[in-house]
């Protein structure tokens, strides 16, 4: 089993697909793949894995989701596993939003909605290399 996992987090499901196809395809098998449709069923998946003894290196996640935004949701997993690097995946947060995440949740970077895969895979690759 993969000793290590990046976990993608969107309430849209055809974005978490893409977005999990995109750097699956990119990175193979280096790494085992999560995915959440609530910032909720992330923190559950996490404390899964964790149990399990696999490391989350890069949490990629959406900003604006039903129950937990994910500035709140980045803020919370920082708390709990600061050493994860996060992402957040966006169309629609707001400035504040991702000031406070870069300063509360130690954001990594911010993609703006519709992402190009380049980006993505560039901003991911730079990631894991300090995960």
């Amino acid at each position: 089993m993969t000793e290590a996992a990046i976990l993608c987090v969107d309430d849209e499901i055809v974005i978490l697909e893409s977005i999990q196809e995109q750097i699956s395809r990119h990175f193979g098998d280096r790494f085992l793949y999560e995915a959440a449709e609530s910032a909720e069923e992330a923190l559950e998946i996490i404390e899964e894995l964790n149990k399990e003894g696999v490391k989350i290196l890069v949490i990629v996640s959406d900003w604006l989701m039903p129950g937990m935004r994910g500035d709140e949701f980045l803020v919370q997993v920082q708390q709990q596993f600061g050493d994860i690097t996060k992402i957040m995946l966006t169309g629609q947060a707001d400035l504040e939003a991702i000031e406070r995440a870069k300063r509360e949740a130690n954001l990594y970077s911010c993609i703006h909605k519709p992402w190009r895969e380049e980006e993505l895979i560039e901003i991911m690759t730079t990631a894991l290399k300090l995960a």
